[in-house]
């Protein structure tokens, strides 16, 4: 793959390397408009499919395995795009949103919203830790595909910590 950058992604490019189609959220983030939100809608339905069948504990290893690979897989798209942190990655939603849901449920589906709606709040306006987090880790390699997932996880604090308070008072 060359490093020259693509404004957005193909189908060929998703499907031309393993890393490519882990990244963009087996095809969420092909998404023309606002693809870290389809994102994010594809992590809570899947979330909700994948805890029929799998305990929390092993839920959970999920996540900490798909964190691993999800690092691997957004490290090499980024490089294979030539962008450091590009909108089409949303596997870094993915993680940090099921992570949300793993630690926040049960929740009905009204909370269940609300958790997306602070989540996507905290990414896509990035105010205080999670702007602080998106410039900490940023270029290319091993340090800037943990970039692309760090300020999601931060965002997912922040969400977590606005239900805890939410449900606290």
């Amino acid at each position: 793959m060359s490093a020259s950058p693509l404004l957005r992604p193909s189908v060929r490019f998703l499907l031309a390397h393993p890393a490519h189609f882990i990244a963009l959220g087996f095809g969420a983030g092909l998404a023309p408009k606002a693809p870290g939100t389809v994102g994010t809608l594809w992590a809570w339905l899947s979330y909700l499919v994948l805890q029929q069948w799998l305990s929390p504990l092993q839920m959970g290893a999920v996540i900490a395995a798909s964190t691993l690979v999800g690092w691997w897989a957004c490290t090499a798209t980024a490089r294979h795009l030539g962008v450091a942190d590009p909108g089409a990655v949303v596997w870094d939603e993915v993680v940090a949103f099921w992570a949300v849901l793993w630690l926040a449920m049960p929740m009905g589906f009204w909370g269940q919203l609300v958790a997306l709606a602070l989540f996507r709040f905290f990414d896509a306006a990035k105010p205080g830790p999670v702007g602080w987090a998106d410039g900490l880790f940023k270029g290319f390699g091993w340090r800037g595909g943990w970039g692309i997932l760090w300020d999601d996880f931060v965002a997912a604090f922040c969400t977590l910590l606005v239900i805890a308070l939410w449900r606290f008072f």
